[in-house]
């Protein structure tokens, strides 16, 4: 069995090589064959009893089964235009809608795919809504049709972009975190910051941000990194609320780092018809000034608590940091010349850096390692990458449906029109009800899908309202990222809290003060929106950077020094006018 469940994810992975090295394969193929893969990784869990086993295997029967139909009779489909022409179509439809949905809620709970039904049966029977909701109905062979063996809807270019991309950089992050690299982040953040006051939380803070730049999740961010660096903290005599507050907020930020950005990156490639590489430097300074508050908190708390940094002892020394940062600076340096000086694709770029880290599996930080050793290397840069495609590909997938369902009923268009409306056609109202909206749905699906979701609906009113394309969609992306931290719902902080031992709302409170740039970095960038321009504009971009910074340090040491008193209030008030001059000049 192990030998099979390694096989399987081996094929997964190379499947996906595969395709970047070969050139164009048909999308009602490489899609299809790319839910096929994922499937069992979803629906077969080991563990599993009872109901549980028994639906999981049939439903990956069948899931399978129907894939690789659509896979097989792409020619005919094609020539269908998303209209089916028999019963047995109908149903391999209503089949694939089911078993994508239930995928869905065994990777991620109901949510999702309860926002997924809803739009279905939206788009079933909304012609029988009254009054501007409802749509004039779309007969049934076209609607599931569009949705399942067309390139729309579940076999849509959102999944083109998890099939082709996502799965790629996933692949690569597996491969890195599967060697010594992750040990390299850690050796290279401890040397840079270890000593420093408070140091064992900005080794966690600059550790997070070199992890999350691959892993591109928080929660994997805060079981990885906080594994380490919270027992550091404890020892040192950091409260817990704050150590776990620490590494939650940190950890946050791996999804606003470029290159990944939890896979928003590429499908904002998809949405926006952006250039990746403009998009990694719109959002590289965003990101840098959210870890500059987030270090500039840490001070300010360590200041606090008078807490010290990590012993000399403890720290290590320059040639083990040298050596182990190998791990990842030689990938690094590979995906970053395919982009940007041979000037190939990022998912040719980053196949070539998985290969790089493949080679690298085989060295350890004292040379060449046993084979007992590699061969267990190798095995969990598989299963890791197989599960998380898996589970990336069963979010963004669902989430296609919900697009599906918007451009098929025109819902999308009547939704903008009512946040244009609710905001009185004025632009920071709107962009106020976006992201409360990016919030309460980021309580309750992952970053990547609540985005999506959100820039459906929210994006053309916003870009109606005068904002450019990007600066639409990084606004929506980092509300959606929200929800990490804030409650009730805060993924990041209640497993860093459960690590630690400490109640979870305590370290919320505190995450909040920490995380701070979440809330106000996403206005700052319609504020100035040179912030984002670095490609076009680089000196006006870094120097509006060190305006948001300067601000920033303002506002965390303001909400975080209590012994300044009443000057709190001023330091607060001074830095988010220095933040937001723009708007009060214009």
């Amino acid at each position: 069995m192990r030998l099979l469940t390694f096989l399987l994810a081996a094929a997964l992975v190379a499947f996906h090589l595969t395709l970047v090295f070969l050139g164009l394969v048909p999308n009602l193929i490489s899609r299809p064959v790319h839910l096929a893969l994922a499937l069992p990784w979803i629906l077969l869990v080991p563990g599993q009893t009872g109901w549980l086993r028994i639906s999981g295997i049939a439903l990956t029967v069948i899931g399978v089964a129907t894939t690789l139909w659509v896979a097989v009779m792409h020619r005919t489909l094609a020539n269908q235009y998303g209209f089916i022409e028999s019963p047995f179509q109908m149903a391999v439809g209503f089949v694939l809608l089911g078993v994508v949905l239930e995928a869905a809620r065994r990777a991620i709970g109901w949510p999702l795919p309860l926002v997924a039904l809803l739009a279905l049966l939206y788009g079933l029977f909304g012609q029988h809504i009254p009054g501007e909701f409802g749509h004039s109905g779309t007969p049934l062979a076209s609607f599931i049709g569009t949705l399942t063996i067309a390139e729309g809807g579940i076999w849509g270019s959102l999944t083109g972009v998890s099939v082709s991309v996502v799965a790629i950089f996933v692949i690569f992050g597996a491969v890195l975190n599967a060697g010594e690299a992750g040990q390299g982040f850690m050796n290279l953040a401890s040397a840079a910051a270890g000593r420093l006051k408070g140091g064992a939380a900005k080794v966690s803070v600059l550790s997070s941000a070199l992890f999350g730049s691959i892993s591109g999740s928080a929660s994997a961010n805060v079981a990885s990194t906080g594994a380490i660096t919270l027992p550091a903290m404890t020892r040192l005599g950091y409260p817990k609320r704050l150590a776990a507050a620490v590494e939650a907020v940190a950890s946050s930020g791996g999804q606003i780092m470029p290159p990944l950005m939890g896979a928003g990156a590429f499908v904002m490639v998809e949405l926006t018809g952006v250039p990746y590489t403009q998009i990694m430097a719109a959002a590289l300074l965003p990101a840098i000034l959210y870890f500059v508050a987030v270090w500039i908190g840490v001070d300010a708390y360590a200041s606090r608590y008078d807490l010290k940094g990590i012993a000399a002892e403890d720290a290590p020394g320059w040639r083990t940091v040298a050596v182990t940062s190998a791990f990842f600076a030689v990938p690094f340096v590979v995906l970053l010349a395919g982009l940007f000086v041979i000037r190939v694709t990022p998912q040719y770029a980053a196949s070539l850096a998985i290969l790089s880290a493949f080679v690298l599996l085989f060295f350890n930080a004292r040379g060449i390692g046993t084979w007992r050793e590699t061969a267990a290397r190798i095995e969990d840069a598989c299963l890791n990458a197989a599960r998380q495609v898996s589970m990336i590909a069963a979010i963004i997938i669902c989430a296609s449906i919900i697009i599906g369902v918007l451009a098929i009923t025109g819902l999308g268009v009547k939704i903008t029109s009512l946040i244009l409306s609710g905001a009185g056609g004025l632009l920071w109202p709107a962009l106020l009800l976006t992201a409360l909206a990016c919030l309460v749905l980021g309580m309750e699906v992952p970053t990547t899908a609540a985005y999506v979701i959100c820039v459906s609906v929210a994006g053309p009113a916003l870009r109606e309202l005068g904002l450019d394309t990007l600066q639409a969609h990084l606004f929506v992306f980092w509300f959606a990222l929200l929800s990490t931290i804030t409650p009730p719902v805060c993924g990041a902080v209640f497993i860093a809290a459960g690590m630690i031992g400490e109640n979870w709302l305590k370290v919320a409170i505190t995450a909040m003060s920490l995380g701070f740039g979440l809330y106000i970095i996403p206005l700052a960038m319609i504020a100035n929106p040179a912030l984002i321009d670095l490609s076009g504009s680089p000196v006006a971009a870094v120097a509006t950077a060190l305006q948001i910074a300067l601000g920033l340090a303002m506002m965390s040491i303001g909400m975080i020094r209590r012994h300044l008193g009443k000057k709190r209030f001023g330091l607060v008030t001074t830095g988010a006018l220095i933040i937001f001059a723009p708007v009060f000049v214009n």
